[in-house]
């Protein structure tokens, strides 16, 4: 049976992940951290062993800007798709999780306690069961059309984590012990069915690799 290969990536560091604000929809860029991790990753699976058919990335700028590095250095087409995006969170992006639970107690535990049907107050507002089916037909149909060949997804991390979540089994409400670092390269398989394993999750190693360093590429 022939499956899809997927290289499921979280976008580079915003100065928004440095100082723990809810992004959600909004558009922030990479920062100078983010875009050297985009340097690295791109130029990791440039040189590596897996061919990529095709990018498709979130159309936020911290996903498309890691994306992008990634198509320029592979060649392989990119293709902006918005059912990647990160989950809305309404009213509470641009804050704090402690400055959320600050302000309403009750709130904070509620999103704490992953409540699958809770959905964040303020416009386009997303419960964690709503946006699991979002990414869930977003990536399945994706994989969908590539079976038997890799693509490479740019996305977020609560996308990943549902990702993670998919392929395991695991509850909405079961606690992560997984990693979900910025510009990392997470591996699954799709069959045609659309059902999503895991083959390798975290690969960071091209961060620290010296070999990737501008001064020796």
């Amino acid at each position: 049976m022939e499956v899809t290969r997927i290289l499921a990536i979280r976008h580079g560091e915003t100065a928004w992940n440095v100082d723990g604000r809810i992004q959600g929809h909004l558009d922030i860029a990479l920062n100078d951290a983010g875009r050297e991790q985009a340097r690295r990753l791109a130029l990791a699976l440039a040189q590596g062993t897996e061919t990529i058919d095709r990018i498709y990335s979130s159309d936020l700028a911290r996903a498309l800007q890691t994306a992008q590095a990634v198509a320029d250095a592979t060649g392989a087409p990119l293709t902006a798709n918005t059912a990647l995006r990160e989950r809305c969170f309404g009213a509470l992006q641009g804050r704090s999780f402690a400055e959320v639970a600050a302000a309403d107690p009750e709130l904070g535990e509620r999103w704490r306690r992953r409540q699958p049907d809770w959905v964040p107050p303020g416009p386009g507002g997303e419960s964690l069961l709503l946006f699991q089916e979002r990414i869930a037909l977003a990536v399945r149909g994706l994989a969908a059309e590539s079976i038997g060949k890799t693509i490479a997804i740019v996305t977020h991390g609560g996308v990943l984590d549902l990702l993670y979540r998919l392929a395991t089994g695991l509850g909405l409400q079961d606690a992560r012990s997984w990693q979900l670092g910025n510009a990392a390269v997470n591996r699954l398989l799709c069959t045609p069915e659309g059902s999503l394993s895991l083959i390798g999750w975290a690969d960071d190693g091209h961060l620290e690799d010296e070999s990737l360093d501008e001064n020796t590429s």
